[in-house]
């Protein structure tokens, strides 16, 4: 690699220390931002202008349309399965069974869906299948709700069924839509790729996404009404049914969202990718977005560490939410007898602009 195409890599900035014993062993590093309610950035660190993919981030947004075009009125859906299409669920029963509702809903089956298969992420669901010699369907990909809901926007729109997955049909170019004008990016200037459920997946700014949580929980007013409700829904769907989100048990998004009691929209997506919409409140009176990409797309041990400071920084989490999530904000480094030996801990401090 040469001088000049190593000076355009974002420099990103360390968030996590891994440490055993006295010596910090390794080092995740990453792009922060949060940006409030009237769009301004507040808070960083790394380059915030670092462009990045959504991932499962963009689920709201790409349930966005299912509420604006009126196809989630037309089918009937309610507020749960609403959560589940904005959600990256852990492929429980529950969320099999509320996506096989919206299919029938929608006068569809599980064929329809080409998210592909995989084992539920819920651990207790995966182990009582293997038990039973029983295959995972499609309808445990965590992603099922979602390609439901773009089912569901096809029908309404009239195209056919099978292209709902089409970069260039009329699914995914309103998804496109509503991805840009939330973040405040040009279409043109939206990067595109594919999915790991095979759908488009949109790479913005980390900036740029922390607006769109900031716009989703606080929509602007100089958006139409159409997209203000559909804003404020989606929200109301996550907030209020946080399992559909993730999952019943061992989920961040569902513990965030829960421990904030209806304060906080929180998304996962990824490769290290994490976003929040904080609602109005006493430190953020005009809502606030968080946002932020793990350089290395850590997904476990440093993702939740570093949301959970940079909320606390924030001023966004109180007592009692602080303590709810302390099992997910640091952990101990273990040897192999189960002896504590180090510790997996935040180490930054946000630069307020």
């Amino acid at each position: 690699m040469d001088r000049e195409q190593d000076q355009s890599i974002p420099q990103a900035a360390p968030l996590v220390e891994v440490r055993r014993g006295p010596i910090v062993e390794s080092r995740h590093r990453g792009h922060v931002a949060a940006v409030g309610g009237e769009g301004h950035l507040v808070a960083s660190l790394g380059q915030p202008k670092a462009v990045t993919y959504l991932r499962s981030s963009a689920k709201p947004f790409q349930a966005l349309p299912l509420s604006t075009s009126g196809a989630a009125d037309r089918f009937g859906f309610n507020e749960i399965e609403l959560a589940v299409a904005c959600g990256s669920h852990s492929g429980e029963d529950l969320h099999a069974e509320t996506v096989a509702g919206m299919l029938k809903k929608i006068g569809l089956d599980e064929s329809f869906l080409k998210c592909g298969v995989h084992e539920p992420f819920d651990r207790e669901t995966a182990e009582r299948l293997r038990a039973r010699g029983e295959r995972p369907t499609v309808l445990r990909n965590n992603c099922s709700g979602k390609h439901t809901g773009m089912l569901a926007l096809a029908l309404h729109l009239g195209a056919p069924p099978e292209t709902y997955d089409d970069p260039d049909g009329p699914v995914q170019q309103a998804i496109l839509l509503a991805v840009s004008r939330l973040s405040g990016v040009a279409v043109e200037d939206v990067t595109v790729g594919t999915d790991g459920c095979g759908v488009p997946v949109f790479g913005v700014p980390v900036r740029a996404m922390a607006l769109m949580y900031a716009r989703l929980v606080a929509p602007p007013p100089d958006f139409d009404e159409t997209t203000r409700r559909a804003c404020q829904r989606i929200v109301a769907a996550m907030t209020a049914h946080p399992e559909m989100v993730g999952g019943t048990t061992e989920r961040f998004d569902t513990e965030v969202m829960r421990a904030a009691r209806g304060r906080v929209v929180s998304k996962i997506g990824a490769e290290g990718v994490y976003t929040a919409g904080v609602l109005a409140c006493e430190a953020w009176p005009r809502g606030l977005g968080l946002a932020f990409k793990i350089e290395d797309g850590e997904d476990r041990r440093a993702r939740s560490t570093i949301a959970i400071e940079s909320l606390r920084q924030l001023g966004v989490l109180d007592e009692n939410a602080r303590e709810a999530l302390t099992p997910y904000s640091r952990f101990p480094v273990k040897n192999h007898r189960g002896d504590i030996v180090g510790e997996i801990k935040p180490y930054f401090e946000l630069k307020r602009s």
